[in-house]
């Protein structure tokens, strides 16, 4: 037995296999595939128990599988420098490489968010895994002190952290919303569109203020929710934009020390053609390795995305209020029970869950502002591990609830023709289209008399004989006043 002075615990030796670093001995658990550096930033950073998300992971396995055929096809790898590898090395450190970008070995990076702020460890944690990993499937000894296929010399080779780590934050975010946002969007904005066709003959009353408005037809009222959804998959695309360019090949300040010219464009060649997005070589690598102000775009787009969702669920909620004391102009699908004291009662549950997931993604606009901002002094940015995983977090909630909205809320919702129209005829508003026959402060004082006596306009007006009958149903009709009129 051991007994480890920080917590008290008795550590079951056997459980556990020593590594060695530059600093010294670690215990590390004995089948992990990471090594020393790993585990003690494991040791470090005890903070939040998050860690970074698989597709951050995923990401960094990508840019070092690019890094690899970069060097690969360079001739760096096999080249006459420290240790050079054989075909068969570079092949298996390609294949580990692989491995963790599918996903493969995801339970083998267990650091915290919340660490060093270059996101090193974590760096260190992917090139150890993939180092390891890679002897293995040469079936060698993954635990022999001396490493045949190097996680510095070889998997790191013409890297830093510092460019590799935030490209792999802009190839993570830009695959995420490439692959998953955009496409949870597109489904959005095309279900509204079919809705907004359907519904195009039901009339209803506008409100503005909340207040009594003219009528509309409630495909109108759809369409410009669809229009809004078209707009953010625009945005979502523009935020895909923002984190094109990519830091790899300035190493660690942007000089691009211990790399050969050609390394990022190479790389980004091969991660854009992998990715199947057009990322790039960063046009100014020292700007590329220090800011971070791409992301700070991304994600002002992700929150003006999250902006409309919110708009429209809650605007989807409000009509669908009721069912007899609210607005029920439409029915929402019954999920579950709404209430633990209320029987029969159902509530807009979806509406809810994706207005909570966008109050969310706002608020992690801040910190990636704040990271942005004040996270980048001279050549690099310290904040990078918490603005990938919270760009990436966004991206995830804004697509799952995107999804989840349409298939468990939009899919099924239906139109409450008897309610919308009901309204339209009580409504004070439809003086309005008396305005060019009478005059607004004839018709302001009819909607004033209307709502004193209880009596809707068409009523008052047939009464005091204010129009000959042809020229009043004419002017009072509902669907003539949803379009412009010559």
């Amino acid at each position: 037995m051991k007994q480890d002075s920080s917590t008290n615990r008795e550590i079951v030796m056997s459980e556990f296999r020593t590594e060695r670093d530059s600093m010294g001995e670690v215990q590390v658990p004995a089948d992990a595939f990471y090594g020393a550096q790993t585990q003690r930033a494991v040791e470090n950073f005890p903070i939040s128990g998050w860690e970074l998300p698989p597709d951050l992971i995923h990401a960094m396995g990508r840019v070092k599988f690019a890094c690899g055929v970069a060097n690969r096809d360079l001739g760096k790898l096999t080249g006459t420098g420290k240790k050079p590898l054989n075909d068969e090395q570079v092949t298996a450190m390609l294949e580990a490489c692989q491995e963790v970008g599918d996903g493969e070995l995801d339970d083998q990076f267990p650091i915290d968010v919340f660490q060093t702020g270059s996101g090193t460890s974590s760096n260190m944690n992917v090139n150890e895994v993939i180092s390891n990993r890679a002897i293995e499937i040469l079936g060698g000894d993954r635990f022999a002190p001396e490493k045949t296929i190097h996680p510095n010399d070889h998997v790191n080779m013409g890297q830093s952290t510092n460019d590799t780590f935030p490209t792999a934050i802009h190839v993570g975010v830009g695959t995420a919303i490439h692959n998953d946002l955009v496409p949870a969007l597109q489904r959005f904005a095309d279900e509204l569109t079919k809705k907004a066709t359907a519904w195009d003959q039901i009339i209803k009353i506008g409100r503005t203020h909340l207040a009594d408005a003219t009528p509309l037809r409630l495909g109108q009222e759809f369409g410009g929710f669809a229009r809004q959804l078209q707009l953010s998959v625009e945005r979502a695309q523009r935020a895909t934009e923002a984190v094109l360019e990519l830091p790899v090949g300035g190493t660690a300040v942007g000089s691009g020390i211990n790399t050969h010219p050609e390394f990022g464009g190479r790389v980004a060649a091969v991660l854009a053609e992998v990715a199947d997005v057009p990322f790039v070589e960063v046009a100014d690598h020292f700007e590329g390795n220090a800011q971070r102000d791409g992301l700070v775009e991304c994600h002002a787009q992700l929150k003006a995305v999250a902006a409309t969702l919110f708009n429209v669920s809650n605007n989807i909620r409000w009509l669908g209020s009721g069912p007899r004391c609210g607005f029920y102009e439409v029915k929402l699908p019954d999920l579950q029970p709404g209430s633990s004291i209320m029987p029969g009662k159902v509530n807009p549950v979806m509406c809810e869950s994706m207005m909570q997931v966008c109050a969310r993604v706002i608020g992690n606009d801040s910190a990636i502002t704040m990271s942005g901002a004040t996270g980048g002094q001279f050549q690099l940015n310290i904040m990078m591990p918490v603005m990938g995983q919270t760009t990436l977090e966004s991206i995830m909630l804004l697509s799952n609830a995107a999804n989840a909205f349409v298939e468990f809320c939009l899919l099924d919702m239906e139109p409450n023709p008897e309610a919308c129209e009901a309204s339209v005829e009580k409504s004070l508003s439809m003086v309005t289209s008396l305005n060019p026959h009478i005059g607004y402060e004839k018709a302001s004082a009819l909607a004033k008399e209307a709502f004193k006596s209880g009596k809707t306009i068409r009523e008052l007006c047939t009464e005091q004989g204010i129009l000959p009958p042809d020229v009043l149903k004419e002017a009072l009709e509902p669907m003539s006043m949803t379009e412009p009129q010559e």
